[in-house]
């Protein structure tokens, strides 16, 4: 069934992950193996409750579990190295761009109104892990500009990156439509003073 766009709108932005293309299986499994070589463990299910947050996020929320709930092997495990953990992570995700798949619904709505509107993906991930997401399936060429979490100072669900994409198409934030799947997203579109469309219930 085709998503139906709220009209009229100037511009559309595409969330990356989860709405553009099916990366959670990737992110996490690159997560998970990351923290492994730390001593550091996270369950499929606590990751897959999360994965509308910021990669730092991710870790704020990480650490805070640990904090409250110790292991209960009672031993103690050292603080993440954080710059480390993201670049095995990015090194894990890199390698597994092949199992990435196109979300059909979202992309044929973005090669449909390519050329039409302005199009921008903004995304709570790394830059280099969104461009790879993007170039692997297809779909990079279909947008003017990414916006990652790399370029503001505050991820989703603050309205920094809807706001930015907005500035950078030149286009009042009132007539752009987010396209999102996390409720982190949704959050930050209205903040930003832009309609949104579910794509969960679409």
């Amino acid at each position: 069934m085709p998503i139906s766009l709220p009209a009229p709108f100037r511009a559309l932005i595409f969330d990356c992950d989860g709405t553009l293309v099916d990366t959670a299986p990737a992110h996490f499994n690159a997560i998970r193996l990351a923290l492994e070589q730390q001593g550091h463990t996270m369950e499929e299910t606590w990751y897959m409750q999360r994965t509308g947050l910021t990669p730092d996020a991710l870790l704020d929320a990480h650490d805070a579990r640990l904090a409250a709930e110790p292991p209960s092997t009672g031993a103690s495990l050292a603080p993440l190295d954080r710059d480390r953990v993201f670049r095995t992570y990015t090194g894990h995700f890199q390698a597994s761009l092949h199992l990435l798949r196109e979300i059909a619904a979202v992309a044929d709505l973005a090669r449909a109104w390519h050329g039409r509107v302005p199009m921008i993906v903004a995304s709570n991930g790394r830059r280099a892990n969104v461009e790879a997401s993007l170039r692997s399936t297809g779909l990079l060429p279909l947008f003017t500009d990414i916006v990652s979490a790399d370029d503001v100072a505050h991820g989703k669900p603050a309205p920094d990156v809807f706001l930015e994409s907005a500035r950078r198409m030149h286009v009042p934030p009132a007539d752009c439509v987010v396209l999102e799947d996390s409720d982190e997203g949704l959050r930050a579109a209205a903040a930003a003073g832009m309609r949104s469309v579910d794509i969960r219930t679409a």
